[in-house]
C-alpha cells in the first residue's frame, strides 16, 4: 500500500518533466525562428478556434488557431497551423512569418518578442519546478514519517 504514496507523486514528476520539456522545445523553436532571418509574407487561409474542458464543473478553455501558407525562400509552398494567434487576423489578411531553412513548416506569425518569451518560460519551469518539489517533499516525508510503518522498514 506505501507504493502508492511513491507512484503517484513520481507519475507527477514525470509528467511535470515532459511539460516542462515541451514548453523549453517550443522556446528554443521561437528564437530559432526569430534568430534565422529567413521572412516571408503569408496570406491567412482559415481562422478556427478549439475548445477544451467543460465537463462537470470544469472551466471552458478556447484556443484561436490560423492557418498561413507563404512561399519559402527555396520558392516551396508551405501551409502551417499555429495556435494563440492573434484574435484579428481573419481570413485574407496577410502577415509576416519568421521561419528557418532547415524547418519552415515550424514557421511563426508571432512577432519577435524574446524578453516577453523568456520570461514566459521561465515562468512556467518554476512553477513546474515548484510542483517537483513539492512531490519530492511529499515522499520523502512521507518516508520519514512512515518510515518504521510498512515495505520500507530498513530496521532489523
Amino acid at each position: 500500500m506505501d507504493v502508492i504514496f511513491y507512484a503517484i507523486p513520481s507519475l507527477i514528476i514525470v509528467g511535470v518533466l515532459a511539460m516542462a520539456t515541451v514548453v523549453v522545445r517550443r522556446s528554443l523553436q521561437l528564437r530559432s525562428n526569430w534568430n534565422s532571418g529567413l521572412v516571408a509574407e503569408a496570406r491567412c487561409l482559415r481562422a478556427y478556434t478549439t475548445t477544451s474542458g467543460g465537463g462537470g464543473d470544469t472551466s471552458v478553455s478556447t484556443t484561436q488557431h490560423h492557418v498561413y501558407e507563404f512561399t519559402s525562400s527555396d520558392g516551396l509552398a508551405i501551409r502551417f497551423d499555429e495556435a494563440n494567434g492573434p484574435e484579428t487576423t481573419v481570413p485574407g489578411d496577410i502577415v509576416t512569418v519568421h521561419y528557418t531553412a532547415e524547418r519552415p513548416d515550424r514557421a511563426t506569425a508571432h512577432a519577435p518578442a524574446r524578453g516577453l518569451a523568456l520570461v514566459g518560460t521561465i515562468g512556467i519551469l518554476v512553477f513546474l519546478g515548484v510542483i517537483v518539489v513539492f512531490s519530492v517533499g511529499f515522499m520523502v516525508t512521507y518516508t520519514e514519517v512512515f518510515a518504521g510503518d510498512g515495505v520500507f522498514d530498513t530496521m532489523p
